[in-house]
């Protein structure tokens, strides 16, 4: 690959710290093992694979909705829950990483309030911060990300630095669906931190990969923690047969590649390799599996998110709001529905808990274990949850079915119990609850960090001819 020597100064010594780690691991397992692990339950706890999907609209999959099809994805409605009021932690990508890993509001860390992170020198999840695969792995787990990290580039930051034992994916926001050697490293298919080179079409790559480290857990033994965190259907917009079309782009972006027929091209491939997973589990015999598929945040471009208003990069329903589809078997009943509120940052709390590990206190989480809301043993629970986004200095709260809406200069309040489109402003006919809800948020929003003056926060005015 033609890529910049500089940029592979770390990889020799981030791939020696990687087998210590693993080393330390395994003798940390051991430890562990008679005061936390198997032998202190006297069974081992399930496996654990998190699937989320990139720039996936509300209602891009047929389970929701939608005209494009994804049979397979849709099983795990049939044989699961699927989730109606599911949200992002942002509007972005990265940012909703951080709220994922850490279980905070993204708005805590430096690397939060960037929408979405760039490559800049310096900047990115701090190792020090507890992650989800970072308290599983004290568990007895082994803990593996394939697929996109986005938080932060090594030697500083990573995600072998930040909880994970094994790493095949991209460490950027974006990656070519076919090889490109001209491309940076950040955006290229590494193995560890070692580019592979050449490749076939990303998607499968990831799929099988992930198939891979089951294989591997399985055959230890090892309770998994495995994250597949694939590029679909974010851009370029390449299917699996434009690899020739692939080799001429310059603009990563291809706007004029996409389309919905394109779309769903990168959704049957998304969608052939979940169920490539879904198979290997049963071949594997890992029947104590829990399954979650979702989205980083709201659709883009040729998305489906009837009948939500709004895009990535949006507070509005559109841009934030998320499918969810959960799979535990013998834990959560087959066919089943929620309209629990929830949010990214509830995975670590709620998989920690059902991975058997403590129930962390409020200043470690903002998030809430879930599973006792989702396998119905516990009413639903009512909600504040509070976003912001820097690029139309847009805010929201959500509490119960109100919603508090700001873009710009102008306000909006909703009652999504019966306005999920935001269309019905009730700032005027119910002013006390708008002014509660808006001084709410105020007090949330001090409490966050504020956003650097030259933090990137990404625009929708003028992307598209519906935002003009």
């Amino acid at each position: 690959m033609t890529l910049d020597k500089r940029e592979f100064d770390w990889i020799d010594t981030a791939t020696s710290t990687r087998r210590t780690l693993l080393k330390m691991s395994a003798s940390t397992v051991a430890a562990l093992a008679a005061s936390k692990g198997v032998a202190a339950t006297g069974k081992q706890p399930p496996n654990i694979i998190f699937i989320m999907a990139d720039d996936l609209g509300f209602a891009d999959l047929s389970c929701y909705g939608s005209a494009y099809r994804t049979p397979q994805i849709d099983r795990l409605a049939r044989e699961g829950l699927k989730m109606n009021q599911a949200y992002a932690n942002s509007a972005v990508c990265s940012a909703t990483r951080v709220g994922l890993i850490t279980g905070r509001y993204q708005y805590r860390f430096p690397v939060g309030l960037w929408e979405p992170l760039d490559h800049i020198d310096g900047l990115g999840l701090d190792p020090n911060v507890p992650t989800l695969p970072s308290r599983l792995k004290k568990l007895g787990y082994r803990t593996s990300l394939v697929g996109k990290w986005h938080m932060g580039s090594p030697p500083e930051h990573g995600p072998l630095r930040s909880g994970y034992d094994h790493f095949y994916g991209m460490l950027g926001g974006w990656a070519d669906y076919f090889p490109r050697p001209d491309r940076k490293l950040e955006n290229v298919l590494l193995d560890g931190y070692t580019p592979v080179g050449h490749h076939g079409y990303v998607t499968d790559e990831l799929g099988q990969r992930a198939i891979k480290e089951m294989t591997e857990a399985a055959a230890a033994n090892t309770p998994l923690f495995l994250s597949v965190h694939f590029t679909a259907p974010h851009w370029p917009w390449e299917g699996p047969d434009d690899q020739a079309i692939a080799e001429k782009v310059d603009d990563p972006r291809f706007v004029e590649g996409g389309s919905v027929a394109k779309l769903q091209e990168l959704l049957t491939a998304l969608d052939r390799n979940v169920g490539a997973i879904l198979d290997a589990i049963d071949r594997l015999k890992m029947t104590n599996t829990i399954v979650i598929f979702t989205s980083d945040n709201g659709g883009s471009h040729y998305s489906n998110t009837w009948p939500l208003s709004g895009m990535k990069g949006e507070l509005l329903e559109g841009g934030l709001r998320v499918p969810v589809l959960m799979r535990w078997p013998g834990q959560i009943a087959p066919g089943s529905t929620s309209d629990q509120v929830t949010i990214s940052m509830d995975w670590v709390p709620t998989l920690l808990r059902a991975a058997g590990g403590p129930q962390l206190a409020d200043d470690e989480t903002d998030g809430l274990d879930i599973m006792p809301l989702i396998e119905g043993k516990a009413p639903l629970k009512p909600r504040s949850l509070c976003w912001r986004f820097k690029s139309n200095e847009q805010s929201a709260l959500r509490e119960g079915d109100w919603k508090y809406l700001k873009v710009g200069g102008n306000e909006w309040l909703f009652d999504l119990g019966k306005d999920q489109r935001e269309r019905a402003n009730m700032r005027l006919v119910e002013p006390a609850i708008f002014t509660r809800l808006k001084a709410k948020y105020e007090a949330w929003d001090a409490t966050m960090l504020a956003y650097p003056e030259k933090s990137f926060s990404m625009p929708t005015i003028g992307k598209t001819p519906d935002r003009y």
